[in-house]
């Protein structure tokens, strides 16, 4: 059995079509393993946006094979992608994503209300997801009484409540001073040496020399590859 949590093969992305179309992806392999930490760097425009919606089920190729935990993603049906998606995939994003009027315990419980878990569990895990970013004690509180910083543990703690294979975090120190950018980093650094599959999108070197491998894209190709020293 492959060690690969992720295979893409050719894969390509073109929005519109004859003269008006727009090549986002022009071509990808890319072998991800598991418990791996990738970063994705490469200017605006560069497809960085496009091929994390792929990974995470939020788009599909125009052409190309996308492997998830062995499945081939073009095969699959709505509902099963939809289940995939909530189970296999955390996502974290810059602008956090929180429900403004419910509770931290609430927002975290989220996902696991969509997959149809019982409420007992539901709050269960959602606890020691809280307690795992150190928010164990401000989860009655809501996103607008809390920092910065705080709000990014929520939506870390929200990513990792269902018990992902891979979290996927879009640019997660964008909107954070440079300390409580390094304590996000920190936590990052922690579920990798936990085991976690971590894919990083970021235009920030000091993000990116963080990951285990840096994947620079260019006009909707890999330019470069690069592995951090042992």
């Amino acid at each position: 059995m492959s060690d690969a949590l992720i295979e893409l093969e050719g894969v390509r992305k073109v929005y519109g079509e004859g003269d008006l179309a727009v090549e986002a992806l022009r071509g990808i392999d890319l072998s991800i393993k598991r418990g791996e930490y990738l970063a994705i760097m490469g200017p605006s425009g560069s497809g960085k946006s496009t091929l994390m919606h792929i990974f995470g089920l939020l788009d599909t190729p125009t052409s190309g094979s996308y492997r998830l935990e062995g499945e081939e993603v073009a095969e699959l049906s709505r509902r099963r992608l939809a289940h995939l998606r909530s189970r296999a995939i955390g996502f974290i994003f810059q602008n956090f994503n929180l429900l403004p009027r419910a509770s931290l315990l609430r927002n975290v419980e989220l996902p696991l209300l969509y997959a149809g878990v019982g409420r007992s569990e539901r709050r269960r895990r959602a606890r020691a997801a809280l307690e795992l970013v150190g928010l164990s004690d401000r989860h009655r509180h809501r996103p607008n009484e809390l920092s910065g910083g705080q709000r990014q543990r929520a939506a870390i703690a929200r990513a990792l409540v269902s018990e992902p294979a891979v979290v996927m975090a879009d640019e997660p120190t964008g909107n954070l001073d440079q300390v409580t950018g390094l304590e996000i980093l920190d936590i990052f650094d922690e579920l990798h040496r936990s085991g976690q599959t971590l894919i990083v999108v970021t235009h920030d070197q000091g993000v990116a020399t963080r990951a285990q491998r840096v994947v620079t894209l260019v006009d909707g190709l890999i330019q470069s590859e690069q592995r951090a020293a042992a």
